[in-house]
């Protein structure tokens, strides 16, 4: 090897072309040959992009290439490792950051272990390696690091140059078990915001489908939904003592067995753990029914002895009661209040987890493997950390100053909180809008010498280790930019009611957070047709004068809001007549959920919310117009030719008519009564259809006419015509009965079945259409449908 790169004049020029012709055939013998004879060769950068070898190996996850390389770089450079190490590519990623974004843990440790200030380096958009393995999700490698730098280096190495930190990005990504540790490791994190003004908070109330209330499920998917137990994140030991040890790395470096042996190993440890499970729940049974047993017995002793002392009491004329004596209910209070939020009693917990075991069998033999239930098990995870993510958050949150201001120096959301005022956690500015105390210190320029993201004294240090500039402090002397949405308002106009709710019951008076254009909770729920949150502040009773009579900056009330079609998502519900349907029945149950005048009549326009419904409806009405035309015409015509053929085989006797008397031949046999009785249910059902849809096209299409008229109508005929057409199925085959019943009687059967294939085939195409016709139509407030998505 070593004489063939003689013969290549061993010039920097040639070493590059060398490296990568060996490195993109894989050849990595030579490239750490050449690494380990030639100095040269270290700082190389061999692509486009800026890559050296290193680079390239550990994009390539080649890790005991890069433990080799490492060792040669270390070898010609002792103590001057930085040089090769800290050097970019042209997105200025070392191939530490490299090593971060795939969540090689191997390859983190051989890198850094040589300068742990590695671990701090930025790239162009300022993204540390630490920062890194958290935006690609790399949990291990995140908690490689963090042991590397410990906290204090991970506060400084926890932000990019938009503000965004390692727990933005966490919950961005619904990395919900990496936000977990990164809560319990870097609380200060909670209330920090990015330039947006938007703390990790705001990024949970926007994404609704991390919450149950943004999920839609079929009725077989919710039954398995229900069925499926998820075990919740648990804070880990490490996470009280942050810079200790990583347990976990060193359990993996311990492994036994293969990677591949790993679905055996965990399914033998379920196997024994079930069996211990079962022993547990044998040795509970047998303690409770002993117990109750030696209880028993204690109770016929303790009742004699109270018998006996009764009668002494009552000889000396004190009375007792021997069943409830004095005091003794506040003994069995204590112990309910006690366990006021217990679901079940302590001595129930191996019982529960029997359950659980019994539920993961019965899913198993139901369909082991079944891709379906695996997303459903993963939606319910998802749910699960997201509820264990917002309760952390909001348990954070009511011990720190709020602050949801938007466009600031994101510096400020990591400044530690002081004692000036620590009675006021939460104040109500004179717009109605709804902060936590302490907002004017967050944009104090004298604050930021106690932010414990780069703590020092002069400012462009700060700059380079938070990703700044000296604008910084500049802009946080400047006026506030306009207010931006608080998250329970974001949490309202996404439908998340476990957010809402939440919020609510640890800050009640943030119901009256209203954003720029002073639209409250409310308002907004309304807005966006969220009749869950809706329903919610309802059931609440919070006090309607002041919340449900808020009208926004343009005079318009919840009512005017909920009669506008504007640019909020439209009922997730197949037609523009039903979407239509569902408008009017919206608008109405707004103004049905207040007393009669209870919203203001007009807004600042001089509109009343008629006037709105109508002039943001037009477009929507033509729509839902030309749809039941069509539909109606095409049914018609169907109704019209079973008809035709109900009337001429109900006027037509099979076998004729007895000459003597006129009775029909066959007037006994069965068949010819089902015949009688299904040609005349067909003529009846399918005149009534045609009525139907004839009545449905000389409507006048007025909006009020979606509310329940045609809509009904058409639900009608429908029904009619699907029974009209089963009906003359049934007399077509009852008539031709009489054909086949000597020779093909029973072969009869089968062919008659292959007969009915077509109307099964439509009726099943349009049986989607006539759901949603009956849950339009029957529902009095409108759901929000989802579409399933697993």
């Amino acid at each position: 090897m070593a004489s063939s790169l003689d013969q290549l004049n061993p010039d920097m020029e040639s070493i590059k072309k060398y490296l990568f012709k060996m490195a993109m055939k894989g050849e990595w013998g030579s490239v750490v040959e050449i690494y380990r004879t030639n100095a040269m060769a270290h700082t190389a950068k061999l692509t486009r992009s800026g890559d050296t070898a290193l680079h390239i190996a550990v994009s390539d996850s080649q890790e005991d290439i890069v433990q080799e390389l490492v060792e040669c770089i270390s070898t010609h450079r002792k103590g001057k490792e930085n040089e090769v190490l800290e050097i970019g590519n042209e997105q200025g990623n070392t191939p530490l950051h490299i090593a971060a974004s795939i969540g090689s843990v191997a390859m983190c440790q051989c890198i850094a272990e040589f300068d742990k200030s590695l671990v701090g380096a930025r790239n162009h958009d300022k993204e540390t390696p630490f920062f890194l393995a958290v935006l690609y999700g790399k949990k291990e490698a995140f908690l490689c690091l963090h042991h590397l730098c410990g906290t204090k280096n991970g506060y400084e190495y926890s932000r990019r140059m938009d503000g965004d930190t390692i727990l933005h990005c966490a919950i961005s990504g619904d990395y919900f078990d990496l936000a977990f540790r990164i809560i319990h490791l870097y609380d200060k994190l909670v209330n920090s915001f990015n330039e947006q003004g938007w703390t990790p908070l705001h990024l949970l109330a926007s994404k609704p489908s991390a919450f149950r209330s943004g999920s839609h499920l079929g009725r077989w998917y919710k039954m398995i939904y229900h069925c499926i137990f998820v075990d919740e994140l648990k804070k880990e030991p490490s996470d009280d003592h942050p810079t200790g040890p990583n347990n976990n790395l060193n359990h993996q470096k311990k492994k036994k067995y293969p990677e591949n042996y790993r679905t055996c190993i965990n399914f033998w440890k379920l196997m024994y753990w079930n069996v211990d499970l079962l022993i547990n729940f044998l040795q509970w049974f047998w303690n409770v029914v002993t117990g109750a047993l030696k209880k028993m017995q204690r109770t016929d002793a303790h009742t004699f002895d109270e018998r006996s002392q009764g009668t002494a009491d009552n000889n000396s004329g004190v009375p007792t009661d021997v069943e409830n004596p004095k005091g003794g209910n506040q003994g069995s209070n204590t112990t309910n209040g006690a366990q006021g939020h217990i679901l079940f009693p302590a001595n129930y917990g191996t019982c529960f987890e029997f359950v659980k075991f019994a539920s993961k069998a019965m899913l198993v033999i139901l369909g082991l493997g079944s891709t379906v239930i695996r997303k459903i098990e993963e939606k319910k995870q998802k749910h699960t950390w997201a509820v264990q993510i917002m309760n952390e958050l909001l348990r954070s949150t009511s011990t720190y100053e709020y602050d949801d201001t938007a466009g600031t120096s994101p510096m400020a959301g990591t400044v530690a909180p002081t004692d000036s005022d620590p009675t006021k956690p939460y104040a109500v500015s004179d717009g109605g809008t709804v902060n936590f105390a302490g907002e004017g210190s967050m944009l104090d320029p004298e604050a930021l010498t106690t932010d414990t993201v780069g703590v020092g004294t002069k400012p462009e240090e700060k700059n380079r280790v938070t990703g700044g500039t000296n604008n910084t402090i500049e802009a946080a002397n400047k006026e506030p930019p306009a207010k931006k949405e608080s998250p329970i308002l974001i949490a309202a106009k996404n439908g998340i009611t476990e957010i809402v709710e939440n919020i609510l019951e640890h800050f009640p008076v943030a119901i009256h957070d209203m954003n720029e254009h002073k639209k409250n909770i409310v308002l907004l729920a309304v807005e966006n047709r969220q009749p869950h949150v809706y329903q919610l502040l309802l059931r609440r009773n919070v006090r309607t004068d002041s919340v449900f009579r808020r009208v926004d900056n343009k005079g318009n009330s919840a009512l005017h809001l909920a009669a506008k079609l504007g640019d909020n998502k439209p009922w997730l519900i197949p037609g523009a007549a039903l979407q239509i349907q569902w408008e009017i029945k919206w608008h109405e149950f707004v103004k049905e959920s207040m007393p009669f005048h209870f919203f203001p009549r007009q807004n600042k326009d001089g509109k009343t919310s008629r006037e709105i419904f109508t002039e943001t409806h037009k477009k929507l009405v033509e729509d839902g117009s030309q749809w039941l035309t069509s539909t109606s015409n095409s049914c018609s015509v169907v109704a019209a030719l079973i008809a035709t053929v109900a009337f001429a085989s109900s006027t037509t006797v099979p076998g004729g008519v007895k000459q003597e008397s006129g009775t029909p031949t066959l007037e006994n046999q069965p068949a010819f009564d089902v015949f009688a009785i299904s040609s005349l249910v067909a003529l009846c059902f399918s005149v009534t259809a045609l009525v139907m849809f004839l009545s449905i096209l000389t409507s006048r299409y007025q909006e009020k006419d979606f509310g329940g008229d045609l809509p009904r109508k058409l639900l009608l005929g429908l029904t009619s015509l699907f029974v009209s057409i089963a009906s003359m199925l049934i007399a077509f085959c009852a008539g031709h009965f009489f054909v086949l019943k000597d020779k093909l009687k029973y072969a009869a059967f089968p062919v008659y079945a292959v007969t009915c294939l077509p109307i099964t085939f439509f009726a099943v195409a349009q049986f989607p259409l006539y759901f949603d016709l009956i849950w339009a139509t029957f529902t009095k407030v409108p759901q929000r449908s989802y579409k399933v998505v697993l």
